[in-house]
């Protein structure tokens, strides 16, 4: 069976990562994104750190109509928020390797069943932040692969296009289900450095976003916003499990 037939008897779990530089930029801007893409699980990176974690992210969960389970520590400034009808069955989290003093690495995941999916099997969707060295990408993405459950999906900024070697580390395991897309800088995006990558079992589908003309007219209405949320643009896909035909 084909991810369109498929598509038509599930729907699909739609994943949103977004970069969105410490809310350093209009905070109030990117939780319309949000709302607007309206995400089963984002995965966010350069979230606000420290003590200031626990009153600023709740706050941008809170507007985007989604939640935070919580935890901070050892994540490196990223986040996983949910939508309030998808069932979370546990959450993890886990510290990137990291040479003093570079700023610390980290990543983290929800696992989630969707009710919604023919199968009973659930999925753990992570959101991670690469480092800005070659190399120590490379130890985050074997990090990650040695860690991470088999059946995942990956989002986040790996600081890398698609010939980088961290990404091929990663993409051995979890191919990616978009093309590349530009999303930095936010203003005039020319470089692919966010991906989301996914267990070969998921494939992308095309999604219902709302406007009657679909995707393209989504990204139309969202652009001002995207333009003032953050310096990365944010990327999103629609995932269902692939049907074996038979």
């Amino acid at each position: 069976m084909t991810p369109d037939a498929a598509a038509g008897r599930v729907r699909p779990l739609r994943v949103m990562s977004y970069n969105v530089r410490d809310f350093l930029d209009d905070r109030r801007a990117a939780a319309r994104v949000v709302r607007a893409v309206a995400p089963d699980v984002l995965c966010l990176q350069e979230v606000p750190r420290r003590l200031t974690t626990e009153v600023r992210l709740p706050r941008f969960a809170r507007e985007c109509g989604m939640r935070w389970g919580g935890g901070r520590f050892g994540t490196g400034g990223t986040a996983v928020l949910t939508a309030p009808g998808l069932a979370v069955v546990s959450s993890s989290r886990g510290r990137l390797p990291t040479r003093f003093p570079d700023r610390t690495r980290g990543w983290a995941g929800v696992t989630v069943a969707p009710a919604r999916w023919a199968t009973d099997a659930s999925v753990t969707v992570v959101s991670v932040h690469l480092g800005l060295r070659a190399a120590e990408r490379v130890r985050h993405a074997q990090h990650l692969v040695a860690t991470l459950p088999a059946r995942s999906v990956v989002a986040g900024d790996l600081n890398e296009g698609s010939e980088g070697d961290a990404r091929r580390v990663l993409t051995r395991r979890w191919p990616p289900v978009l093309p590349d897309v530009p999303t930095f800088p936010a203003s005039a995006p020319s470089m692919a450095i966010d991906a989301v990558l996914a267990v070969p079992d998921l494939v992308a589908v095309p999604g219902d976003p709302g406007p009657p003309d679909g995707r393209d007219a989504l990204e139309r209405a969202i652009a001002t916003d995207v333009a003032i949320a953050s310096d990365h643009r944010p990327l999103w896909v629609d995932l269902v499990p692939r049907r074996v035909s038979g």
